[in-house]
């Protein structure tokens, strides 16, 4: 398995760490803002595609049609600050690396 492969698995991991019943339809716009920060587009997709076929277990499942149209109407970028403040403290409980890495 790639360092890449294993950090996108890792990466799920930390999010059911981090969200353990499942992650809140409000969530969604400032958590796949958050990931951005790391990971690549598809990787994006496919942590949005594991995060709808989780969510069928849950109170409020979401489709990976809805998760994709966030994505595509760049719903990201309109995060609130407690938006990202609620979402970085899940995935800090789960031991998400917030802190981006130092550049040269």
């Amino acid at each position: 398995m790639s360092d890449r492969s294993n950090f996108l698995t890792r990466s799920v991991e930390w999010l059911r760490a981090g969200y353990p019943t499942g992650v809140p339809r409000q969530d969604y716009i400032a958590l796949l803002g958050l990931l951005r920060r790391k990971l690549t587009e598809d990787e994006i997709r496919q942590i949005a595609k594991d995060l709808a076929a989780q969510s069928l277990l849950s109170d409020d499942p979401i489709s990976g049609e809805d998760i994709e149209t966030m994505i595509s109407d760049s719903m990201l970028q309109e995060a609130t600050p407690e938006d990202v403040a609620r979402v970085s403290a899940h995935l800090a409980a789960g031991g998400w690396p917030l802190a981006d890495p130092p550049t040269a």
